[in-house]
């Protein structure tokens, strides 16, 4: 007689042991080999040797030039022709913003686009205002973010008549002009 026959629980007990560290082994290999594919782990957050492949760098913000050649100003006001002679360089063009709104009027409740220019303001965060019981009121907060010196955004309202827009840089408070838009 074997060791095998005279001991069944125990011979039983080292197959399911075998079993499990092979099964063990094989899953852990996937894993790895899973979390390599993906690129999971295996980097340094150190910057360190073993580094290089790092992909969460941000550099340090830095002010950018505004751009040297023409650009389209609506809205802006006429310059004088009575300059003196010699060229004057302004270091902080005075900014302004224009806004104009695609329909002039809608049903209740329909699409408004509004777009507009805003030169030198390249990164602000323009907040929309409506005109309701005598003031200015933010209006849901809308904004829109100004993109190479434009923007635009949409609103609704249901509020019937001519209804009054503008708007606000949240930073600086330099207001646009206003529209109106008809709500029928």
């Amino acid at each position: 007689m074997s060791v095998d026959e005279q001991r069944p629980v125990l011979a039983g007990l080292a197959a399911l042991v075998g079993v499990a560290l092979a099964v063990g082994l094989v899953a852990a290999l996937a894993v790895v080999a899973g979390a390599h594919v993906l690129g999971l782990g295996g980097g340094r957050a150190d910057g360190g040797p073993g580094a290089a492949g790092a992909t969460m760098y941000l550099p340090k913000p830095q002010k950018t030039q505004p751009a040297s050649g023409p650009s389209i100003t609506l809205g802006s006001a006429p310059t004088s022709s009575s300059a003196s002679h010699s060229p004057r360089v302004r270091t902080h063009p005075r900014k302004q913003i224009s806004l104009q709104a695609g329909e002039q009027t809608v049903a209740p409740m329909g699409r408004i686009d509004l777009s507009g220019t805003y030169p030198g303001g390249e990164g602000a965060v323009l907040n929309v205002e409506k005109f309701s019981n005598g003031s200015w009121q933010g209006f849901y907060s809308v904004s829109a973010t100004v993109t190479n010196g434009t923007f635009s955004t949409y609103i609704q309202t249901g509020t019937p008549g001519v209804n009054r827009f503008r708007v606000v840089d949240s930073d600086t408070h330099i207001a646009s002009n206003e529209i109106k838009v008809t709500i029928r």
